[in-house]
Order: structure tokens, then C-alpha cells, then sequence
């Protein structure tokens, strides 16, 4: 009995989402325009952290010392920071050697080439690049150097780098901050869409409810089809959705991958694409149900 009540209320809730097609269409519509936006909020997401690890790996602390410290004293704060646990490598780079590096680089370029050798003196500074175990204990590297004063320690380039990361942490969190608000305001006109798409479908069918009340169907028989509708709506939404990312993700991904070579955007969404589609899923159908149950509690009265 309560598999063909449950059949039932499925046959009823589908041929419902059939007979307001248009409504449906329009629902379904606005709904998938939602999970778009939140579609491209999780890519944005996966890219910005891919940008983000990738600039944190490349990032060292440069340690440039004073042109008139000796060697020794370069080799004595070499030794101090290789004791730490929290650094990998410490290389040593001298006056001469950055020099060389300096020269090598720019070889082709004549201006810079005669101002050294008007010069005479070695303008550059001996350095030490210094490379955490993981990204996060940089900063534990710049407070010590900080703490040790070195007389000899010229400045550290640690912290320009850093800006630079905080300032595109920044600017990506403003993106999925306008992305997020923007997917708010979609989700509230979906549900407004499809709260009025169930209210019209109560009212075209308020003669068969009126005759399901007189012959004593319960009130979730009644109610239930209604519910069917709002997960239809969700379901082909999301299933629309994410037909229409294959194609574009195919498209837009040679180009972020020129952009950002280490991120391979069609193969993310492969590997996550279960993943993907079942929050695609479970969001379509959690804004369906919700406004078909504000819509029932307000306009079916039991």
C-alpha cells in the first residue's frame, strides 16, 4: 500500500512539472543560473588556491647583508639559520658570484654592462636565499632574524613578498565575496520564482485537491506531488548545469592554462566531477523543496 501511495505521489508530482511546462521551464531556468554562479565560485575557488600554493612554493627569504661584511660573520649567520628546524636550505650567494649572476642576465644589454665597469667597485651585496619546509614557517624564519638584530643584515625581502600574496589573497577573497553575494541574491529570486510557479499549480489544480480532501486522501498525499515538483526542478537543473560547464570548461581551459600552467581546469573537473554534481544536485534540489514548502505551508491549508 505504501509503494503505490509513494508511486502515486511521484506520478502526480511529474505530471504536474509536465502540465505547467512553461513555469517549469522558466523555474528550472533561473534555478540553473544559480548553480552556475555557484559552479564558477567552486572553479574560482580551486584556482585561486592553486595560484596562491603556487607563489607561496616560489617564495624564499633573500638575506642581503651591508657590502662591507666579512665573509665570516655571512657564514656565522648562515649557520644560525641552518639550525633551525623549520628551514630546508640556505645558500649562500657572494658579492662576486652575484655579480657573475648580475652580468650573466643582463649581457646582451650594453648600458647596464658600461655602467658597472664605470663603476670599478662591486655595487651588490652577498645574500643568503633561505627555503622553509613549508610555506607557513616562513614567518617563523623572519621573526628569528628580526629577534638576532644582525648588525651586518642589511634588510630582507621576506616581507615585500609577502605583501605581494596578501595583496592577491586579498583581492581573490573580493572576488569570491561578489561571487558568493551574488549567488545569495539568484538563490532568493530562484525560490521566489518557484514559490510562485507551486502557487499556481495549487491553484490550477484546487478542484482535484478539493475532491482528494472529500474523499479522505492524507494530507501528505495531497502535499507530496508538490514536493516531487520542487525536487524535478532542482534535479534538471543541476543536471543542466553541469551539461552546460563540459563544454566551456573544455574551452576556457587552454586559456587559464596559459595563464597558470600548473592548473589543468578540464582534468580538475574530471577528477572532481562526482563531487561537482552531486553539490550541483543537492543545492538545486534543497532550493526546489524550499520554496515548494513555504509555498505549500502558506496556500495548502489542510
Amino acid at each position: 500500500m505504501f509503494k503505490v501511495t509513494l508511486r502515486r505521489i511521484f506520478r502526480s508530482g511529474y505530471l504536474s512539472f509536465r502540465r505547467n511546462g512553461w513555469l517549469s521551464t522558466a523555474t528550472v531556468l533561473v534555478l540553473s543560473l544559480v548553480l552556475f554562479v555557484l559552479g564558477n565560485l567552486i572553479f574560482v575557488g580551486a584556482l585561486a588556491n592553486t595560484v596562491l600554493s603556487s607563489l607561496e612554493s616560489k617564495i624564499d627569504i633573500s638575506v642581503y647583508f651591508t657590502t662591507d661584511a666579512p665573509e665570516q660573520n655571512i657564514l656565522a649567520v648562515k649557520r644560525d639559520i641552518e639550525s633551525l628546524s623549520d628551514v630546508s636550505e640556505v645558500s649562500y650567494v657572494s658579492r662576486d658570484r652575484a655579480l657573475e649572476e648580475f652580468r650573466e642576465r643582463h649581457k646582451n644589454n650594453a648600458l647596464i654592462a658600461g655602467a658597472l665597469d664605470e663603476l670599478g667597485d662591486n655595487p651588490l651585496q652577498a645574500s643568503l636565499n633561505i627555503k622553509a619546509r613549508d610555506p607557513s614557517n616562513y614567518v617563523l624564519v623572519s621573526d628569528f632574524l628580526l629577534k638576532k638584530n644582525y648588525p651586518t643584515v642589511d634588510k630582507v625581502n621576506y616581507f615585500e613578498n609577502q605583501k605581494v600574496i596578501e595583496r592577491l589573497g586579498a583581492i581573490l577573497g573580493t572576488v569570491r565575496g561578489g561571487g558568493a553575494m551574488l549567488a545569495i541574491f539568484l538563490a532568493f529570486v530562484a525560490v521566489l520564482v518557484a514559490f510562485n510557479t507551486v502557487r499556481l499549480a495549487i491553484y490550477t489544480m484546487r478542484e482535484e485537491i478539493g475532491i482528494m480532501r472529500l474523499v479522505g486522501a492524507t494530507q501528505w498525499f495531497i502535499r507530496g506531488p508538490f514536493l516531487v515538483g520542487g525536487v524535478l526542478y532542482g534535479v534538471v537543473a543541476a543536471a543542466a548545469t553541469t551539461l552546460v560547464f563540459f563544454p566551456l570548461i573544455w574551452l576556457a581551459s587552454p586559456k587559464i592554462s596559459l595563464l597558470v600552467p600548473s592548473f589543468d581546469l578540464f582534468q580538475y573537473f574530471l577528477s572532481n566531477f562526482f563531487e561537482f554534481f552531486l553539490i550541483m544536485l543537492f543545492a538545486g534540489i534543497l532550493l526546489g523543496v524550499t520554496s515548494s514548502f513555504i509555498a505549500i505551508r502558506r496556500y495548502l491549508q489542510i
